[in-house]
This record gives C-alpha cells, sequence and structure tokens, in this order.
C-alpha cells in the first residue's frame, strides 16, 4: 500500500522507485501509462469497492475535523494468537502513530488456527494489560476479545469472563461464502448479549472474498435497536465495512467502531482507510466510538450491556443468561429476528451502572500485509 499516488511522484520530479517495490522496470511501464492512462476495466466483486492506502490520507487531510478520530483504535492482535508482536510492541508502535487508546482484540478459542484464547488465557492477558496501565506510559489499551460468534448468534466464551473486559467484538470466521440472504444470521449476532461491536461484518477479503450478503437497510436498524456498533475493518484488503454500506448504516445513524485489524506495528498506520471510509460514506462523528473519551466509552458498553438485560427481563428468550453454561447458553432460536424484539441476556458493566435516564439514541458527549485467517 503506497502512502503516496504515483502521480504525485512524478508531477514533483521524485522516482517512481520510491514506491514499495517498485524497481526500475516496473517504474518504466507505471510511467508510460501515466503518459498514456488506460481505460481501466470494470473490477469484479472480488476486487470491487476498495480505496488506496493514499487516496485515504488525502480523504482525511482534507478533513481536519475528523483527525480526532485517530486517537482510538479498537482492534488489533498480538503473539498471544495471531499477531507477531507482543502488548508492549503494539502500545509502543500506536504511540508512535498518536494513538491515545487502542483495544487488544485477540481471538476466541473457537478459532483454533489462530491460537485462539481460552477463559484463563484471557484473565491473564488482563492482568497484563493493568500492569501496562499501570505504568502510564503509553496509550490506554482496552481489555478486549474478537469472539467467534457462530451462525447461529452464539459466542464461544464464559460471559461472567467477557463482563470484566472492556470492550467485546464479536465476529462470524465461518460459513462466509454462503450466497443466500444471511439477514436473520446478522440479527442473531446483534443480539449476542456479550457483544458491543460486530467486526468486519460482511467477512470479505481483497481478491480472496465477497463476503456475506443481507439487506443491509434492516441490520442497520437492527443495530440501532441493539445498541451493536458496526465495525470499519481498516486492514486494507477488508475494508469492511465498504463505503456503499457504509451509507446505508450511516442513513440509519448507526454506531460504528474503527480498527486497523492489525497483526503487525507497521499495519496500525491503516487506521486512515478506516476514517476516509466514514467520511465518504457520510457518517456523523457522534455515532463514532473512538470519539468518546474512556469514560463515554466505558458507559456506552455499560448501557449496551445494561439494555440487553433489561431487554432480557421482559420477555421470554432463548440465551440462558450468565449461570448458564457456555455450551447450553449461546443456542439461538430459530425464528425471523425482523419478527420479534432484541431480547438477549448480559451482565451490566462491573464498574458502573449504565444511566437510568439514557437510551441507545442518544448521543453521548464527543469531546506488506498478510492474507487474514478468518
Amino acid at each position: 500500500m503506497w502512502p503516496e499516488e504515483a502521480t504525485a511522484l512524478q508531477e514533483s520530479g521524485r522516482s517512481l522507485t520510491e514506491l514499495r517495490s517498485v524497481g526500475p522496470f516496473t517504474a518504466h511501464f507505471i510511467t508510460e501509462w501515466l503518459r498514456e492512462p488506460p481505460d481501466p476495466p470494470t473490477p469484479p466483486p472480488l476486487r470491487d469497492g476498495f480505496i488506496t492506502y493514499a487516496y485515504a490520507r488525502t480523504v482525511v487531510d482534507a478533513h481536519p475535523e475528523w483527525h480526532a478520530v485517530a486517537r482510538a483504535d479498537h482492534q488489533m492482535h498480538t503473539d498471544e494468537t495471531d499477531g507477531s508482536s507482543t502488548i508492549e510492541e503494539m502500545a509502543e508502535a500506536a504511540a508512535s502513530t498518536g494513538r491515545e487508546r487502542i483495544a487488544i482484540t485477540d481471538h476466541s478459542k473457537t478459532l483454533r488456527i489462530t491460537n485462539g484464547m481460552d477463559e484463563a488465557r484471557l484473565i491473564a492477558q488482563g492482568e497484563h494489560i493493568a500492569a501496562v496501565n499501570a505504568r502510564g506510559s503509553g496509550p490506554l489499551v482496552l481489555r478486549s476479545i474478537e469472539m467467534d460468534i457462530t451462525p447461529d448468534g452464539g459466542g464461544d466464551m464464559d460471559p461472567t469472563v467477557l463482563a470484566g473486559l472492556d470492550l467485546v467484538l464479536g465476529a462470524f470466521h465461518s460459513k462466509l461464502r454462503l450466497r443466500d440472504d444471511q439477514t436473520d444470521r446478522y440479527f442473531r449476532g446483534l443480539e449476542n448479549p456479550d457483544v458491543q461491536v460486530l467486526a468486519h461484518p460482511r467477512g470479505r477479503i481483497y481478491n480472496f472474498r465477497a463476503g456475506l450478503t443481507c439487506d443491509w437497510e434492516r441490520v442497520a436498524r437492527h443495530a440501532v435497536k441493539t445498541g451493536t456498533a458496526l465495525e470499519i475493518d481498516a486492514y486494507p484488503d477488508r475494508q469492511d465495512l465498504d463505503v456503499e454500506r457504509l451509507r446505508i448504516v450511516a442513513a440509519e445513524d448507526a454506531w460504528i467502531s474503527i480498527g486497523t485489524d492489525a497483526h503487525t506495528p507497521a499495519e496500525l498506520v491503516f487506521l486512515e482507510i478506516g476514517i476516509a471510509a466514514a467520511i465518504l460514506a457520510g457518517v456523523s462523528r457522534d455515532r463514532i466510538l473512538n470519539l468518546l473519551s474512556a469514560r463515554d466509552l466505558a458507559d456506552r458498553v455499560g448501557l449496551i450491556r445494561a439494555t440487553k438485560k433489561r431487554d432480557t427481563s421482559v420477555g421470554s428468550t432463548t440465551w440462558q443468561g450468565a449461570s448458564a453454561s457456555a455450551s447450553t447458553q449461546h443456542q439461538a432460536k430459530q425464528a425471523d429476528p425482523a419478527l420479534s424484539v432484541a431480547r438477549p441476556e448480559v451482565n451490566s458493566a462491573p464498574d458502573r451502572p449504565a444511566p437510568a435516564e439514557a437510551s441507545l439514541k442518544t448521543s453521548e458527549s464527543k469531546p506488506r500485509t498478510r492474507r487474514r485467517k478468518g
């Protein structure tokens, strides 16, 4: 991913060989293409809807009021699962890019290909993160996870352990090549009582997988109803949600979380791709979790948890609650979620209760790369 467009280098008189992986031979062909631009073909679905890193940077630079979004990155991975670096190394690299808050979202136990974490390892990592934060020398590190969500909407971690985290991302990692409408599946995922952010919702990967399809208008409305944020995964090969679908989400006023999905320190710079997508889609800045202060983010998470718990108490549900085993409590009902209310159960935030008068529609105060294994 080049940080600058080839045309900008050429116009400034600089050599195209400054670009990554461009030698004299390749530079010659690029020069010829710039001199006589060919007609670009229509991209196939596997390559459609992606923006370049260089273009993303120009979009963000043209909107300085969005620069504050970059103070937080809500998805990244460490060597605890499939990342390359330690928590300390990721935090140090994040600090160098101006981040004030990062979420460590290593994978959960079902995703064995990534060495996913069980509850004991997650608790130990939380203690490690607490020690890192106690030093006070870098960005605030959130205790988080990217939990695998089954097509039924169930998770694979003990809810009592998840309740002690600062932020829980849920993500689909199986049956991602289905071509039929998956709206009901999204409903069940959004209703998961332990999840505050639905990560890389489509599950697409550039030139590899087109991702799931659904009625995005209905899904966005259900995200608002449950309070669950939809993610912009800014990793270059994902860009998920993409600009086209983000426009639908923005029109419904759903919440957004932006994360790099970085697995190496070098990938942290790609947050600008996600910010640019939000700008281009017309997402309201008061609906972006990254812009919330740490306190307001904690309140937001507590509000989602408390609201889902409240909704459970007023209606029947197949979610069995925190006291049930992880294997039994996530058996989602096979019904059309469009005909029912959001009714999952969850523990409220451990540190503070959600404001009783608040609602999920209310704005809080604002103040190269590898292919993924999922």
